[in-house]
């Protein structure tokens, strides 16, 4: 290898250094990703050729994208078969997509105490899946609350049958039973699930959701986390869920006693229905309800949340306690939360473990808001889940 190739390759190196993953995820709404301008877009194409650089460069890779067929003729750690890829792209089994990929091997640190983690790119034809393994982080909703506001969101369906996980047409996830091997070890009862989850890129909110692509995504993530627990070593297996599924969810015409479709819950005024105000609903039971109102990019102007399963919950106690200076509170054991201008929370301790309630805003411009929906929503909320009765008291000075 040449000098100047070397020198090219650290170069590389260090600005994949520079950039960490957190970075290279950033969600389409955030303003950077928003800016229109050269230097945005001159940025952000660097990034992008270093994130490819790094995968297609790296040990580990499966499928180089200059070769053609992959190794073994499996992609995404081996998951996948070259049917299976072509697929996800073309809707069809026996598809004659030409599918590149390129991974980042599945590793954990040395200690196992950080959880498995492992990036999968495919593409085909200018179109992209990532794929990801990783333990969400116990710090707000997954990562920073970037995971959470696209794999939490209203769009997605529960997959049912009491599996941790969801579908939609665009996106999925699934966490890995805990007990084959989901967490990095049995002492480790208040990190995050591991979880493996793709994403095919941009939504459209206005869409209802296409229940073919849904699936497909659900038996795909299904497949992966199935290999995951192979290659672990695990003897068993999750079956095909999508005939257990729920119908995708569907938008709201709210009624101004029932935001959300939450009964009892008013409507504020300044929240009607209009073209750019509609509603949607999660689905059937399962691990979170979600309402998201108003999304642009992925992110709600209001999300009002309810996250049911504990394993999941575990991802605010955190914040539940630490969010705000003033605390509140339903009673000595019921829980713990805070109210601000932008957010109010509140974790419960129910029969089945905690239990989070959380309103969310994406600006603090109605402080007032907040403070009047959150105790009626855990009340309601907690009500319908066998929580109740809950009844949050607010310090006065908010």
């Amino acid at each position: 290898m040449s000098d100047s190739e070397n020198d090219n390759s650290d170069e590389s190196r260090a600005s994949d250094e520079r950039v960490p993953l957190h970075e290279r995820r950033r969600p389409w709404w955030h303003w950077q990703r928003l800016t229109g301008s050269r230097p945005r877009l001159a940025v952000t194409t660097g990034v992008i050729g270093v994130l490819a650089g790094a995968l297609l460069g790296g040990a580990g890779v499966a499928w180089q994208a200059e070769a053609g067929p992959f190794a073994d003729d499996r992609a995404c750690w081996g998951a996948f078969s070259r049917d299976d890829a072509a697929a996800l792209f073309e809707g069809k089994v026996g598809g004659t997509a030409d599918v590149e990929s390129s991974e980042l091997p599945i590793t954990s640190d040395r200690t196992g105490a950080e959880g498995s983690s492992g990036q999968c790119l495919l593409t085909s034809d200018g179109s992209r899946i990532t794929v990801q393994a990783h333990q969400l982080d116990p710090r707000f909703g997954g990562s920073g609350d970037q995971w959470a506001d696209e794999f939490l969101s209203a769009r997605l369906t529960p997959l049912g049958d009491g599996l941790l996980g969801m579908a939609s047409d665009t996106r999925a996830w699934l966490a890995v039973p805990d007990g084959c091997i989901g967490r990095p070890s049995d002492a480790d009862v208040t990190g995050g699930p591991t979880v493996i989850d793709l994403a095919t890129g941009w939504t459209i909110y206005d869409d209802e959701v296409n229940t073919e692509a849904r699936d497909r995504l659900a038996r795909a993530v299904v497949r992966l986390v199935n290999h995951y627990m192979t290659e672990k070593g695990c003897t068993g297996t999750i079956a095909d869920p999508t005939g257990r599924m729920p119908e995708p969810p569907r938008f709201l015409d709210e009624k101004k006693d029932a935001m959300c479709g939450v009964k009892g819950l008013p409507l504020p005024r300044g929240y009607g229905r209009d073209s750019l105000g509609r509603t949607l609903v999660t689905r059937g039971a399962g691990p979170v309800r979600t309402c998201d109102r108003r999304v642009l990019f992925h992110h709600p102007e209001l999300r009002l949340m309810t996250v049911e399963d504990p394993r999941l919950a575990m991802l605010y106690a955190r914040l539940s306690r630490d969010g705000a200076k003033e605390p509140i509170k339903a009673g000595d054991q019921d829980g713990y939360g805070f109210v601000r201008d932008d957010m109010g929370m509140f974790q419960a301790e129910c029969q089945t473990g905690p239990v989070t309630f959380l309103i969310r805003a994406d600006s603090a411009r109605r402080p007032a808001d907040i403070r009047t929906l959150l105790p009626r929503f855990v009340a309601a909320e907690a009500d319908r889940i066998g929580c109740g009765p809950l009844h949050v008291t607010l310090p006065s000075d908010g």
